[in-house]
Order: C-alpha cells, then structure tokens, then sequence
C-alpha cells in the first residue's frame, strides 16, 4: 500500500501480538504478553488508557470525590469544626479532574517504553487473518501477527430522540466537562453511570431527576440493597421515578421538556440539563469483523470462556465482548489471553466472581448472586445482614447508614454473594472477591480475625448472622 504521501509501500512490520485498542484490556494484555517474551504492537485512534483512564472510571471518581468533600464541609459541625461560606468552583473540579486522567495517560506511555512494547496511533482494520492496517496522521502502516487482540470497548448508546447534543443533553463525556452547572437535571437511567452523575451534581446542589426503565434502580444489585440505596437518595433530594419511559425530548431556547411515561401515564417535566445514561454498545464498525467471519450479537463480539472469538489467532477482550462491562474484567481478560497466546494455561474468567462497585453516596459494591438469583438457581440459601449503625468505626466516622449482606449455600457453606451499601464498600468488597477466589466457606470467614475497630467487622457479623451467630447487632 502506498502512503498519502505518494511513497514507495512500506513494508509490513512483523510482531507476535497486536493489540487493538488501548484500554485497561488493551494495554495490560499488550504489557503482559510482553513480559512473556513477546514482540507486541498497540494501535490507539484517542487516547492511551482508554474510555477508562480518560473519559469513565478514573475522572469520575475525581469529581465524587470534589462532591464526597464538598459533602463533608456541611456536616463540619457534627466533628466539632467550623466551616464558613463553604461553595465550589466547577471549572476548578473539572479541571483537578482532567489532571488526574492525564497523569495516569501518560503514565500508560512510560509503561509502554519501560516493556518495549511498539505504540502505533491511528484507526486499525484487519483486510485478512493475521493482518492490521492502521491508518495513521503520516499515511497507512501494515502490521502482521500470528495473534490479534481486540480491546476497542464501547460508547454511550444514544437513543433516537435522546441523542446527546453537548448542550441540553449530555452524553457521560459532556457531564465530565460540563459548560455550565445544571439547575433542574434529569438522568435517564438509573446504573452505575447515571447514578455516579445523578450523586454528583445533586451534591452540588442540582435538583436531580433520574427515571428507570426498570422496577427499581441499580437493577443489577440485589433488591434490597437497591431499596436502601434510594431511600437515601430520596433522603438527599433526589426524585426517583422506576418503572418510567423518556418517550420524547422536546428541545428548546435554554430548557428541555421531557415527556415521561408512568403508570399509563404520560407527564411533561421542564428541565434546563439531561444526561443520558441508557447503556453502551461495542466499537466493532470499520474493523473488518463480519468478512473475517466473527459473529456479533447486538455490537458484542460473540467469544468462548477464553475470549475466543472463532477465527484462529483472534481474540476480544473487555466491553466490546459483552457484559459485565467493567475495566477490571477486561484488565483481568488481557491477562489470560496474554497467558494462553505465550503457551500457558490460564483458568477462564468467571463473571460470576467479578464485583461491581458504584461510587455514589452511598457507595454500592457486589459480587456473586444476589438473593433471588440465588433462589432462582435452586440454591437452598442462608442470608445474614449487618447495619452500619452496630459498627462502632461506622458511628466514629459519621457514616452509619449502609448494610452489608451475604448469601451463602445451605448445604456446603458456599459463599454465593455479597452485597454492600454504605461507606467504602468499594474496597471492603475485596475481601469477599478473595474468599471466593479461594471457594471459601462460612467456616474460614467465621474464624478469621478481623481487626476492630474497622468497618471490616461487618463483613464478619454479616456471616455470623446468616447463621445465627451475630454478636454485636
């Protein structure tokens, strides 16, 4: 192929592994399959790091982080301390925002250099089995690999006439940059994502909507932890409306009127913001996928427990191979690809045992089934609860409203699930991920030591009282 230039061709350049897409998948499978003696090649059309690093999971949490502070600054004087004309300057929290995601990209490149893996930035198709062009802001580059690995991820999902526009409606990369501070929002859609921007600008004093589809909000966590979680958004001033439907947006000179389904019903809202938060779909357009002969079900790659996609030395990792679509599943996949290309035998991700954390106020994190799925599999189950308010590092903090709850088998002690809302069950729920990892039962959970005072003990109490045992509730 000749460059843009007019250039005689260039000639392909040979590795064992190109990875497509530089996400969390993307770029741990690039550094592991490196580390395994490896000749590796990423291709990025953005940003290194991704949708994660630059645009989800990493400014987010920067910005709750501004709102958490902002939070506390007005519950001062229950610590006994003072705080004057406490306010915010949005641009300052969007721009430590966009600093943070900048530090990490970059610490991507310095990861790059350090496994002499190839960074080759441009848009990748694949014209034939073991082949990728990229085309690139100097002309097109050919690269040939016995492997390919796809990481390209995913995008908002826009809904026909509730296309995001950068103005009256937002896309999750508009609300990270937002031109102005929303007085009346509505989020459409109730997970991970709506609910992370719903807490946030509520926090900061945005009289929030969010209207799920759904019977309930957080529709993936356990319903009771669902049910607490929006008792406390109400409690902050948040309107919760389930069970609804946006039919229509009409736009307008600074506010938009949106037209709500519910109960049979349809009400007009006016708002002057909307965020739209309805799901993702997979980046495999313009990649050359379905002439290769790889199936796709609804923009997801369609791959076995290995990540497989069919076709011989072609794989797909992360969002663009289906739920749940989380970084560390795809950091996680990378890695066993990675392993298996270099000869190894690495065991198959399980989504079961992968957690979700939410990092609204209150936080929600879980992993395994919940209670009804648990039921639904035919388990014969034990159920044990914890309050924060029985935990004396809850009270100290000031953070006593939240639960911890965990699912076990009947018969074998089997640790099903685990389900958190409150403060910092993002990181406590490690511990259960771990003791399932080890297919630990009730028995090891209930003679582990857990230091006190920590919010840690819950964990324990929670597995006490599935059985009876509970010491301090």
């Amino acid at each position: 192929m000749r460059d843009r230039r007019g250039g005689t061709p260039r000639a392909a350049k040979n590795f064992d592994v190109i990875v497509i897409g530089a996400g969390p998948g993307g770029y741990v499978a690039a550094i592991r399959a490196a580390q395994l003696g490896k000749k590796v090649v990423i291709v990025e059309r953005e940003n290194l790091g991704g949708i994660c690093l630059n645009w989800g999971c990493i400014p987010t949490k920067a910005m709750l982080r501004s709102s958490e502070v902002f939070h506390l600054m007005h519950r001062a004087k229950e610590f006994g301390l003072k705080a004057e004309s406490i306010g915010y300057d949005l641009d300052a929290v969007v721009k430590r925002s966009r600093g943070v995601a900048k530090q990490l990209s970059s610490g991507i490149g310095h990861l790059m250099k350090k496994n002499k893996i190839e960074v080759v930035m441009g848009e990748a198709t694949i014209p034939a089995k073991g082949k990728v062009t990229v085309k690139t802001e100097k002309g097109s580059e050919e690269l040939t690999a016995k492997n390919i690995v796809l990481a390209t991820g995913a995008r908002a999902r826009n809904l026909p006439g509730l296309e995001a526009d950068g103005d009256l409606v937002w896309s999750y990369r508009h609300a990270l940059v937002p031109p102005r501070m929303p007085k009346k929002l509505l989020v459409i859609g109730s997970g991970a994502i709506g609910i992370e921007f719903a807490s946030f600008y509520n926090t900061l004093g945005a009289e929030t909507t969010v209207v799920e589809v759904m019977d309930r909000i957080l529709p993936v966590e356990d319903a009771e932890i669902s049910a607490f979680a929006k008792k406390q958004f109400v409690k902050q001033g948040m309107k919760i409306m389930e069970k609804a439907v946006v039919k229509k947006l009409d736009r307008g000179q600074g506010k938009v009127t949106a037209h709500i389904e519910s109960k049979g019903k349809v009400e007009t809202q006016e708002f002057d913001t909307v965020i739209s938060a309805v799901g993702i779909v997979g980046n495999t357009e313009g990649l050359g996928l379905e002439e290769l002969g790889v199936k796709i079900d609804r923009t997801h790659v369609i791959t076995d427990e290995y990540c497989r996609t069919g076709v011989e030395g072609l794989y797909a990792i992360g969002d663009i191979a289906g739920a749940p679509w989380l970084a560390h599943k795809a950091s996680h996949e990378g890695v066993m690809v990675a392993e298996l290309i270099a000869g190894e035998h690495p065991h198959p991700v399980k989504p079961e045992s992968i957690a979700g954390c939410t990092y609204c106020q209150p936080q929600v994190a879980s992993v395994g089934y919940s209670e009804a799925k648990a039921k639904e599999l035919g388990f014969d189950v034990k159920v044990g609860r914890f309050p924060f308010i029985g935990n004396g590092k809850a009270i100290a903090l000031g953070e006593a409203e939240g639960m911890v709850k965990t699912v076990f088998d009947a018969k074998t002690g089997e640790l099903l699930g685990a389900h958190m809302v409150g403060a910092e069950v993002t990181e406590l729920i490690q511990g259960y991920i771990v003791g399932r990892t080890l297919e630990t039962t009730e028995k090891e959970l209930m003679e582990t030591v857990f230091p006190h005072p920590t919010l840690s003990e819950m964990m324990h109490e929670s597995v006490l009282d599935a059985y009876g045992r509970a010491l301090h509730y």
